[in-house]
């Protein structure tokens, strides 16, 4: 009879997020570290109220530190499940085990779990929560820092459609949502969620390169920086393959072509595919790893 009461209430909710886009939804971001409050400060400038958010934080100087920067209440574990329709879980693989246990009595399944969590599946998630409660995992990448992240959710088996929709409405202001199957989280995690390291580390390179042709650093790195920034709107907006996009670039005979020719003789693309590869296996021996 309780389980009833708790879903119909549950049901009320969602209506009213469906009927008033997320007025009324209050969100708990558990684990106030550099993605959690990349998160936390995205939502505010969505449009969020502070007091319609509150966050848990381990260290009480960062506690104090954002409540001043933010206007908004560091509280415990169970007290934000108790607050909270939404509990947004920021906090790192390896603490996931400690903060379970503190949910477990806690979260129900009034509120919707989302985890942000590398390596982490839904079930090992459920597997420690009260019976039905709904979550929904996400990775998400860095740029979050600036509201163009890419994040890829995917469903547990007690999330429903309005779940979704109330994920992506969270994480939508700070970049773009795309739904994928939960067994190609791992391949995620390697491709996009990584991603910006990979980006930084060929921006890196050039820079190097430019130094060694005789540009001073500053110049080098303008150069690249604007090239890069130019060059993924152009990815985004002209609707072309990148193979198009490349081949404006290569005349024949050029120096585009001869560059290109030492990428393909070192084995740029190859190292490209064994380094994602990598990524992707250790996401999955993160999964492994927490039982």
């Amino acid at each position: 009879m309780q389980e009833g009461a708790e879903w119909r209430a549950q049901t009320a909710r969602l209506r009213m997020i469906g009927e008033n886009g997320s007025m009324g939804e209050k969100v708990a971001i558990l684990g106030a570290g550099k993605m959690g409050e990349a998160l936390l400060s995205g939502l505010l400038r969505a449009g969020r109220q502070p007091a319609d958010l509150v966050f848990t934080e381990r260290h009480a100087e960062r506690t104090k530190l954002l409540e001043e920067r933010y206007a908004i209440r560091g509280v415990s574990t169970t007290q934000a499940a108790a607050e909270a329709d939404t509990l947004l879980v920021a906090v790192k693989p390896q603490e996931m085990g400690a903060l379970l246990d503190e949910l477990a009595s806690a979260a129900s399944p009034a509120n919707l779990v989302i985890s942000i969590a590398a390596g982490i599946p839904t079930p090992f998630l459920e597997g420690r929560l009260a019976q039905g409660t709904p979550v929904v995992r996400v990775m998400s990448n860095t740029p979050v820092f600036v509201d163009q992240a890419m994040s890829a959710i995917s469903p547990g088996a007690h999330a429903t459609e309005e779940h979704l929709a109330r994920t992506e409405a969270l994480l939508s202001p700070v970049g773009k949502v795309i739904r994928v199957p939960e067994t190609q989280l791992d391949a995620v995690t390697a491709l996009s969620g990584s991603g910006p390291a990979y980006f930084f580390f060929l921006v890196e390179a050039m820079i190097d390169a430019g130094i060694l042709l005789g540009l001073p650093r500053a110049v080098a790195a303008e150069l690249i920086v604007q090239t890069a920034v130019g060059s993924a709107q152009m990815l985004r907006d002209s609707g072309e393959h990148p193979v198009q996009l490349r081949e404006a670039v290569t005349s024949p005979g050029g120096t585009t072509i001869a560059a290109i020719r030492e990428l393909e003789n070192h084995g740029v693309r190859a190292a490209l595919l064994a380094a994602l590869e990598a990524a992707r296996d250790r996401s999955r021996e993160l999964a492994q790893g927490i039982g």
